[in-house]
């Protein structure tokens, strides 16, 4: 072997001993920085963070009209937001407007009727919004149907609005508010799902895809604009929701063996939850809290165990 051949094997040897120390070294950093973030976590469990300041945002909440909606309405602008309502229904939207100042007549309330589904009345509608009020920080995509039906009763025309409403909706609310945000890198997105966007459930097919679809819609929006503004850091948050069944009217026919474990969630306090979560920047929250861990728990177990449990508690919808 000449002095040039060995050279050459030397500096390879060097070049994948480096390569191979620093993967190490990266292996070791990213173990401690994991331990360090399931001990922030559990700090923050023990004391939770300070719920932030929403006072002056402009919070625009879809489906503002009834139920939680109204109720996230109420609440925002009680924490002195500016409240930003969207519904098909003028009436519901007025009468959320009229609750808002009965508690507070200087508060910053604005109705305006919007079909969400519809690309270019969400565009047309949020100029109006810009020009009214100025740029939305906080958006709430709460708007959302379910029809309750076995899978082979659901008419086409039904499962293409429920998909247009509860998924669609999503990417023009974010494709025409989220620029401002970006351009300022300041502002929160809340998306409603559902426990039913977590676990599938008979009666509620088109439903828990439209739900599921929008957990996968936030967890990678987050993770596309965190990865497009390295190496600043992003300072825009994403919280998606999953409650378990609120008494909006949506839910007609519960179904639950322990109705004291299992009842419907008041919409006042399922918005409070949300409000909470929103404040203190948590990513991900189901209402009840607890459902969301006992899920992750039992997807551990081997499949038949979660329908042990699932067939014991007995808890659902009937079809309508």
């Amino acid at each position: 072997m000449d002095l040039r051949e060995f050279k050459r094997l030397t500096g390879e040897i060097m070049v994948t001993a480096y390569a191979g120390i620093a993967v190490f070294a990266d292996v070791v950093l990213l173990i401690f920085k994991m331990l360090y973030y399931v001990v922030e976590s559990i700090f923050w469990l023990i004391f939770p963070v300070e719920e932030k300041n929403v006072s002056g945002e402009v919070v625009l909440i879809t489906g503002a009209g009834h139920g939680i909606g109204r109720e996230l309405a109420l609440q925002y602008a009680t924490l002195g937001a500016k409240v930003v309502c969207w519904d098909l229904n003028e009436n519901g939207n007025k009468e959320t407007a009229e609750e808002i100042k009965k508690i507070n007549e200087t508060a910053s309330v604005y109705t305006y009727r919007c079909d969400v589904t519809n690309r270019e009345e969400v565009i047309r509608v949020a100029a109006e919004v810009q020009r009214d009020v100025g740029d939305v920080t906080i958006l709430v995509n709460n708007a959302g149907i379910m029809p309750c039906h076995t899978l082979m009763d659901h008419t086409p025309e039904e499962i293409r609005k429920t998909f247009d409403v509860n998924v669609i909706a999503h990417f023009w609310m974010l494709q025409t508010f989220l620029p401002s945000m970006i351009k300022k890198n300041h502002g929160h997105v809340v998306a409603l799902s559902s426990m039913a966007g977590i676990a599938g459930l008979p009666n509620l097919v088109p439903y828990c895809g439209s739900k599921f679809a929008v957990r996968g819609i936030m967890e990678a929006i987050h993770l596309e604009l965190r990865d497009a503004m390295l190496p600043k850091q992003l300072n825009i948050k994403f919280t998606c929701i999953y409650p378990y069944m609120v008494d909006t009217g949506l839910c007609k026919k519960p179904k639950m063996r322990f109705p004291t474990l299992f009842s419907l969630v008041p919409p006042k306090t399922a918005a409070a939850e949300i409000v909470k979560a929103q404040r203190r920047n948590v990513q991900e929250a189901s209402i009840p809290s607890v459902f969301f861990h006992i899920n992750n728990i039992f997807r551990n177990f081997p499949d038949k165990v979660p329908l042990l449990v699932r067939d014991f508690l007995d808890s659902g919808v009937e079809a309508d």
